[in-house]
Parts: C-alpha cells; sequence; structure tokens
C-alpha cells in the first residue's frame, strides 16, 4: 500500500476528525444541558474543555479579569457547567472587584456545599456542586448584605443562560425572579 503523498494525507485526517464530530454533541443555547454528572473522569474529559474540566474536576482556578463571566451584566442565571442544576441568578451578582462573577447568595442553599480547603496555605471553605460534586469556587464573609457572603466563583464551572432563553432551556421557574413588579 503506498502512503499518500502529505498534504492530501493531511486532509483525509482532518475529513476523519470531521465526520467523528456529531451536530447534536453539543447542547443547543436554547437546549437545557445534558446532566454529565453520573460520567467518570475520563468520559467528563471529553466533553468539558480543558478548563472546565481543571476547574471543576482538579480544583482549579481560572485567571481573574480572563473568564467569560466576572464582567457579565446580562440578565439570568448561571447553572452547574457538569449537572445543568441551577446554582445562581445575576440579581444576586455584584461587582466585587476580584476579577471572578461574585455572588451574595445561591438560588437554592442546597444546590450547594461548602468543603473546608487548607490548600494555598490558607484556611478557606470551598463551594462544591451539590449535584455534580463540582469544585466551584469559593465563600468569604466579606459581601454586601443581606447575607454578607461573597461566593467568587469560576466561570469555567458554570454556563450562563439569559433570561429570554430561560423558558426554552428549561428553567422557566426562575422567570418570576426577573419581572419587574407592577406599578402601585
Amino acid at each position: 500500500m503506498t502512503a499518500l503523498p502529505r498534504p492530501l494525507s493531511l486532509l483525509a485526517s482532518l475529513a476523519l476528525a470531521l465526520a467523528s464530530c456529531h451536530a447534536g454533541d453539543a447542547p443547543k443555547a436554547t437546549e437545557k444541558p445534558a446532566d454529565l454528572s453520573k460520567m467518570n473522569k475520563e468520559e467528563l474529559r471529553k466533553k468539558l474543555t480543558p478548563e472546565q474540566y481543571k476547574v471543576t474536576c482538579e480544583n482549579g482556578t481560572e485567571l481573574p479579569f480572563k473568564n467569560a463571566y466576572w464582567n457579565n451584566h446580562e440578565a439570568g442565571i448561571y447553572v452547574d457547567v457538569i449537572s445543568g442544576e441551577p446554582l445562581f441568578a445575576s440579581i444576586h451578582k455584584f461587582d466585587s472587584g476580584t476579577g471572578w462573577p461574585s455572588f451574595w447568595q445561591p438560588l437554592k442553599k442546597d444546590a450547594l456545599r461548602d468543603k473546608s480547603d487548607t490548600t494555598h496555605g490558607m484556611v478557606r471553605d470551598e463551594v462544591r456542586s451539590t449535584k455534580s460534586d463540582a469544585h466551584l469556587g469559593h465563600v468569604f464573609p466579606d459581601g454586601p448584605q443581606p447575607t454578607g457572603l461573597r461566593y467568587c466563583i469560576n466561570s469555567a464551572s458554570l454556563r450562563f443562560v439569559p433570561v429570554a432563553k430561560l423558558k426554552e432551556s428549561g428553567y422557566a421557574e426562575f422567570l418570576p425572579l426577573f419581572e419587574k413588579p407592577a406599578a402601585k
């Protein structure tokens, strides 16, 4: 068997790679994301970006001011990138000046669990997703009222769903959070 000329073998490899990609693998922006929380680490590694995997599965931290949601001011909710579980809402987001998305409360307290983190010579409270056990970030007692908390969360652990897409994405129960109160 003769080898293909180098340019042809590259083209053939590219064609095979493209053919192996399935359009249905990635969720559309209007679909509730697939719950990946039952996948093992190797399966997750294939589904997540390298940064998402590093943050959620290896307790990593993304760079401040160089992540998707630190400066996002659009109305909507933030869900666990692995399970799709609703975690935070933009109405609870504030600018902490840290370069990461910060929230003063979660959507549902039971969607999160705290864990003591003594890495890097510090004692902190790590925040993990209850459903997927993904590392999300940390919570600190220096946030605004009414809670005084600052949930400092990695964008790589989140997926943002804008208000206009909540219903069609399966999160209609959160629409009332964004409705303006009737004028009296």
